[in-house]
């Protein structure tokens, strides 16, 4: 393998999912003699290095013995070194030079994610993966971490060290550190993976190439915030416990990478907030069965869509009727009722677009206030026809009559607002039948 022998891409072996609007179907890989005979690795596994001289080939050689022996698929292995200022380039051209199905990269830049997105994003393999030069992990939860993706059950998998049955030797402090992390992600992004930063993770490339433009990072929460896209699109992560040993010689910066890591956190937390991730473009079909894809006339998603249309309408109709009483202290009932409704509308349209329907990303958003503030409207005759009727009933009603009122009218318009925002304004979208590329 040369040094620049990069190819130009996913591209380059007829894959055009890039233009599709969701995710193929996951199939199984083929088989290892038809992998074999299409002279493309199954597995790509990239070791980034940065000032690794010594500890370079030591790795190298372990881990290509492992997968000689034990992997049943063709593999390859990728050092991208990361603008190394030692002898690592020398080390890591004369493996490549040694070694088939290894290859040296040489980048000018460091960052770990960058390592990754640039060597991921060029690759021609099925399957993606990297691990830490150390070899903290045992290379005998390689091919259990892998096999997922091989089948086409899962579209990541990653390694953990907080697993019940994994067994970690470390330090007290990186173990503490590395648990008040972990505890970080499942309360502020409401993570559900155990273990972000484990040097040992994998991923599909067709997941890979949708997913890599979205990460931002190009340092260590590289790991953290595609995993974050990733479930928050609704793919699969697979889990692996592993056995894991500290490095005691590790040159990661504790302080330094915290504080990069809570920025992330913070930045990938007011995106996800505001909707502004395309994450649609991750979606997957329903199912890889086509008996599911056959289907035709079933609701799907309907009891889910409820109870968050319940929960969002609850918190709207609060916020509406807590505006109201106090747009009522100024102005009369009618301005204090259209005002409440146009700032509550816009409001309960954004909620209900992303938590009861699952639309992120800015597309289509315009579109949909208009078409909410439609359903407003709607829901403003009946509120105000209510108001101007019991007022020419009663000629001066209480406060607490009018809140009686309004709220027995805006229960009327409830359901003729769920009816049109599920029928109309957030229309469920047909899965599109596989063609033969999909399901190759």
């Amino acid at each position: 393998m040369t040094t620049d022998s990069l190819r130009s891409g996913p591209g380059a072996n007829g894959r055009t999912s890039r233009d599709r609007a969701r995710l193929p179907v996951r199939a199984h890989l083929p088989a290892c003699g038809a992998a074999a005979a299409s002279g493309v690795p199954v597995l790509d596994v990239v070791v980034p290095v940065y000032n690794e001289e010594k500890d370079l080939r030591p790795c190298v050689l372990r881990l290509h013995d492992h997968l000689s022996r034990t992997f049943p698929y063709a593999f390859r292995i990728t050092v991208a070194d990361n603008a190394s200022t030692d002898s690592t380039p020398a080390v890591a051209a004369a493996l490549a030079a040694e070694l088939r199905g290894v290859r040296y990269v040489r980048l000018e830049e460091k960052g770990r994610g960058r390592a990754l997105r640039t060597v991921w994003s060029e690759s021609d393999a099925p399957v993606l993966a990297y691990m830490d030069v150390d070899l903290s992990t045992d290379l005998n939860a390689l091919l259990p971490l892998v096999a997922p993706l091989i089948s086409g059950h899962s579209d990541l998998a990653i390694g953990s060290r907080l697993a019940r049955s994994a067994r970690v030797v470390r330090g007290s402090k990186r173990e503490f550190i590395s648990r008040a992390y972990n505890l970080i992600l499942r309360s502020s992004l409401a993570a559900g993976f155990s273990d972000a930063q484990c040097g040992f993770k994998a991923v599909r490339s067709e997941v890979a190439e949708r997913l890599l433009p979205m990460v931002e990072d190009s340092g260590w929460f590289f790991d953290t915030e595609l995993l974050v896209l990733a479930e928050r699109a609704g793919l699969r992560i697979h889990e692996v416990p592993v056995d894991w040993i500290d490095d005691p010689d590790s040159t990661v910066h504790i302080v330094r990478t915290a504080t990069e890591d809570l920025k992330g956190v913070w930045r990938v937390g007011r995106a996800l907030a505001v909707g502004a991730l395309p994450l649609d473009r991750l979606a997957r079909p329903f199912g890889d069965d086509p008996r599911d894809r056959a289907l035709t006339g079933v609701e799907r998603g309907l009891a889910r869509q409820l109870v968050g249309f319940c929960v969002v309408g609850v918190l709207s109709t609060l916020f509406y009727l807590a505006l109201y009483s106090l747009f009522r202290l100024g102005v009369g009932p009618q301005l204090a009722n259209g005002g409440a409704l146009l700032v509550s509308a816009v409001a309960n349209t954004a909620a209900n677009r992303r938590l009861t329907f699952g639309v992120r990303g800015r597309d289509g958003a315009v579109r949909h206030q208009a078409q909410g503030l439609v359903v407003f409207a709607i829901g403003l005759a009946l509120t105000s026809g209510s108001l101007a009727a019991l007022g020419a009933a009663t000629g001066s009603p209480s406060h607490s009559t009018e809140l009686a009122v309004l709220i027995t009218a805006n229960l009327a318009a409830t359901v003729l607002r769920f009816l049109l925002l599920r029928a109309w304004v957030f229309p469920a979208r047909a899965c599109p039948e596989p063609d033969s590329e999909d399901v190759r």
